[in-house]
């Protein structure tokens, strides 16, 4: 019998698009602006349904008018008021509150944050994984 429920996915967009030397240190509001529009088509790219949540921090957050900005209407986007880490514990913490049973992935390479979500019983993915699915 297969898990048919949404999951969720948590991604660390700085970390994310900080692994690549493209230049993105150059444009941080470009660079995050072009990783939201890639994943956006995310879900439709896995086996199974996700609910995608972003977290944005510093520079990157004004990729962004709002969190509800349609033209990512299909992520959930959290601007952290602080520590981009702090935030991402914060989803994962809630959610695991939700429901413990939710398979929850954190996409992030960031040692100190991947053991804080795994300890919430979320499973983690480096950067890589994430980009393979949006190009």
């Amino acid at each position: 019998m297969t898990d048919d429920r949404v999951q969720l996915i948590v991604v660390d967009a700085a970390n994310v698009v900080g692994s690549r030397p493209d230049g993105w240190w150059r444009d941080r509001t470009g660079a995050a602006g072009r990783l939201l529009v890639k994943l956006t088509r995310l879900d439709e790219r896995l086996e199974r349904p996700a609910e995608v949540v972003v977290v944005l921090e510093g520079a990157a957050k004004a990729a962004v008018a709002d969190e509800t900005n349609p033209e990512f209407e299909s992520l959930r986007i959290v601007l952290a008021d602080g520590s981009g880490d702090d935030a991402i514990v914060g989803v994962v913490a809630t959610a695991v509150e939700e429901d413990s049973d939710r398979s929850i992935t954190v996409v992030t390479a960031d040692r100190g944050l991947r053991d804080r979500v795994q300890a919430l019983e979320a499973h983690t993915v480096g950067p890589r994984w994430l980009l393979e699915r949006i190009g």
